[in-house]
């Protein structure tokens, strides 16, 4: 019986939440084995950590992509399963009024780089895949290639903000500018809105008088450190009791 789930890591960035996996991993805390480290951006420092940790690591350049099909959409093959409105009746990150000459390109660029992440993807086993800092968001494209059992969620993402209070893409900055007393950072599961996934874990710290926005950021990080290690021995451990029953 297989005693520990495989996860594969996604990051964009520096991948301090990459590293402190790798360091819980490293520790015996985890019953988890990563895969690979995949990042959108060529270069980064989360993909030396990887290395570093003789993990196997691919880049997608998202931005070369967007820029490539921006300048010529039709020089840019799209995914030959790709239905453009069976996407659209799923998705969740534009409303309604949303003209289509926006959403169309949206998903279209996007699912072209999701399909080489899944076809890098599929060069490894993985039971969990992790976002650790990956600041691309996820169509139903990608998510429905992974989520392949109704009711089971497999991408995991940590996002600096007690949701659902302040999800996007400046959670900490956001909670500051509003005055909050109270910060934090959550874990959960990726569905098809933007940070709308099922909570998985919170932690939470104090903002201060006289607490600047780096501090708000300090102060998430060393939470984010502990909690998202925590979360994936949560679910891993679901995992392996599966398997044993």
């Amino acid at each position: 019986m297989e005693s520990t789930v495989k996860i594969g890591t996604m990051i964009s960035g520096g991948g301090s939440n990459l590293q402190a996996i790798i360091d819980a991993s490293l520790a015996g805390e985890l019953d988890v084995s990563i895969s690979f480290t995949g990042s959108d951006t060529p270069g980064v420092k989360g993909l030396e950590r990887a290395r570093s940790a003789s993990i196997d690591t691919f880049v997608v350049d998202y931005a070369d992509i967007i820029r490539r099909f921006k300048a010529n959409p039709d020089s840019v093959e799209l995914p030959e399963d790709f239905d453009l409105d069976q996407i659209k009746s799923k998705q969740q990150l534009f409303d309604d009024a949303a003209p289509d000459d926006v959403v169309a390109p949206f998903l279209k660029s996007r699912a072209i780089a999701e399909r080489m992440l899944l076809d890098e993807m599929a060069k490894f086993d993985m039971d969990l895949l992790i976002l650790a800092g990956f600041m691309r968001v996820l169509t139903p494209y990608f998510i429905d290639r992974i989520n392949t059992q109704p009711g089971q969620y497999r991408i995991m993402n940590i996002h600096p903000a007690l949701l659902p209070a302040f999800p996007g893409t400046d959670g900490y900055g956001d909670t500051f500018r509003y005055g909050c007393r109270v910060g934090g950072c959550t874990v959960h599961f990726i569905d098809y809105g933007e940070d709308t996934g099922p909570i998985i874990g919170q932690r939470a710290f104090p903002i201060e008088e006289g607490d600047t926005l780096e501090d708000v950021k300090r102060k998430g990080l060393e939470q984010e450190w502990q909690l998202y290690p925590e979360c994936i021995q949560k679910i891993a451990s679901r995992f392996i009791t599966a398997r044993q029953g």
